[in-house]
């Protein structure tokens, strides 16, 4: 009786020491869990530049080409200003490419100019208007031989028509690295837009060219480059986060909505264009 007392008592006593061993092994692992779990840091507030910042970015070169095709010598003013001849834009995308530009798009350049984010050493944003088919058959082609990419800004009257790009066509634009931008239904004047004209202007060619390519349209560019006041807070609410215009001085309120392009012209030679560019772009702000 007494020797099993005794095995009793000292099975006790082994079971009780087992369970201090492992609720102290158990106390030791969420002591260390406890000691390596990070603390997380508190992320930094992304402050968006205001208008003054942004006035105070440099510019950036930006090229805007309508036509690309032969003409004669004597064709008039109008169409030697909007078009460039194929080889003259061959020689201008290897003279940009020689002269070690990076092409850009418009989202790295609203990051550059709302956050500081950072451009290549020598940036060149490329833009073509009015939806022309050789833009893709000629200006994509060409470009893709130094890896530039390009902006279409595209009047949808105009898509599917013969010598116009087709949907298809936009679509690979989209695809293979382009920006597919909005300019307008039928290029008409913002200046002169009223009543139901921002819905046929604004809205409708959006919500097309979103269907086409299936990504958001968040550019704009004014036909002619006009623009004025009342235009901007029509184009901010209907979903475009930047607007494009010509030559003309940008917004004090809204730049953003007035960025800054170069129409090339078709009497320029390339010597003339890179200097133009450079004057234009390289030393304002």
């Amino acid at each position: 009786m007494k020797k099993a007392i005794l095995v009793s008592i000292i099975g006790l006593f082994l079971l009780f020491g087992c369970q201090e061993k492992k609720n102290n092994s158990i106390e030791k692992e969420v002591t260390a869990t406890s000691d390596t779990i990070a603390v997380p840091k508190e992320q930094p507030q992304v402050v968006a530049n205001d208008a003054a910042a942004i006035l105070a970015r440099k510019e950036v070169p930006i090229l805007c080409y309508h036509n690309i095709k032969d003409f004669s010598a004597s064709a008039g003013e109008m169409t030697k200003t909007y078009t460039v001849k194929p080889a003259a834009f061959a020689e201008q995308m290897k003279a940009l490419s020689d002269a070690g530009y990076q092409s850009i798009l418009p989202d790295q350049l609203y990051d550059y100019l709302v956050y500081n984010k950072a451009l290549p050493e020598k940036p060149v944003m490329i833009t073509f208007d009015d939806t022309r088919g050789e833009q893709y058959s000629i200006g994509a082609a060409e470009m893709k031989k130094y890896n530039f990419k390009g902006v279409f800004f595209v009047m949808t009257v105009s898509v599917n028509r013969p010598n116009y790009l087709s949907s298809e066509e936009i679509k690979e634009l989209s695809d293979s690295g382009n920006t597919i931008a909005a300019h307008t239904w039928d290029h008409q004047m913002v200046t002169k837009y009223f009543g139901d004209d921002w819905n046929t202007q604004l809205v409708k060619p959006k919500a097309k060219l979103e269907a086409i390519i299936g990504k958001p349209i968040e550019y704009f560019a004014y036909p002619f480059g006009l623009w004025n006041k009342e235009a901007i807070p029509e184009i901010k609410k209907n979903g475009y986060k930047m607007a494009y215009i010509l030559a003309t001085k940008r917004d004090s309120i809204d730049p953003l909505f007035t960025v800054r392009r170069m129409i090339v012209s078709g009497n320029w030679s390339t010597e003339r264009m890179m200097k133009a560019m450079e004057t234009s772009f390289t030393n304002s702000k």
